[in-house]
């Protein structure tokens, strides 16, 4: 059994659950309202909700005659005061096992696809701003897609705040073990209800259906 240095955690659907598609979607189709497209192509909501690359977005814009960085810009901001909303609303929540996290001996992080800004909310909003020691979520630019999992630049600057070596990091996603891979660190998939079934084409180095299993590995317990 590794003896980890520090663990780290994804934010989404590990600490609380996912956004849904159709929030982000209605949030997409505001922000293409507000900058003055107000009949989109379906194929271009899905492939923004569904994670889009910087030339993606670029190509998309183009097609409708847009300038990528108003657009992005207006995305962001509704598609964050959409998360918000489901926050406070109680339509988003925070999973009953995230406690088990205090179990743990080693420095934690949280290292997220979404805004650093609502990551930062998420954890002061449910009271888990004590069990984490760094946080690190994207900003709200279009350049900040170039660095997003499975790029590990984010994973990596956690583990310098934390100055470890040897870490695991606990994901919900393909994109979050091919990270972790290439941050030269092990992984965990927590199989939650929302991906139960997802078919991997990589392998991680553990897989539980809850935190506590994660938890339990970690600690070398198998109780």
């Amino acid at each position: 059994m590794t003896e980890y240095e520090a663990v780290l955690f994804d934010n989404d659907g590990i600490l609380v659950a996912p956004p849904a598609a159709e929030t982000q979607r209605e949030a997409t189709r505001a922000a293409f309202r507000e900058v003055g497209v107000a009949d989109i192509d379906e194929q271009y909501l899905n492939a923004i909700v569904a994670g889009v690359t910087v030339d993606e977005l670029e190509a998309l814009c183009n097609a409708c005659g847009l300038d990528p960085e108003p657009f992005w810009e207006a995305r962001e901001r509704l598609d964050e005061r959409s998360q918000l909303e489901a926050f406070e609303s109680g339509a988003r929540g925070c999973y009953d096992d995230v406690a088990c996290i205090t179990d743990l001996s080693q420095p934690c992080g949280v290292v997220s696809n979404n805004h650093h800004s609502t990551v930062a909310f998420v954890l002061e909003f449910f009271g888990l701003r004590p069990l984490f020691a760094t946080y690190y979520g994207r900003e709200k630019t279009v350049e900040s897609l170039r660095l997003k999992k499975p790029n590990p630049h984010y994973l990596e600057r956690a583990l310098a705040d934390l100055d470890a070596e040897s870490a695991l990091y606990v994901g919900d996603s393909e994109s979050d073990v091919i990270a972790a891979d290439r941050a030269g660190i092990d992984s965990a998939f927590v199989r939650r209800a929302h991906c139960r079934d997802a078919s991997l084409s990589v392998t991680p180095t553990y897989e539980g259906a809850t935190l506590r299993e994660i938890v339990r590995i970690v600690d070398g317990r198998s109780d």
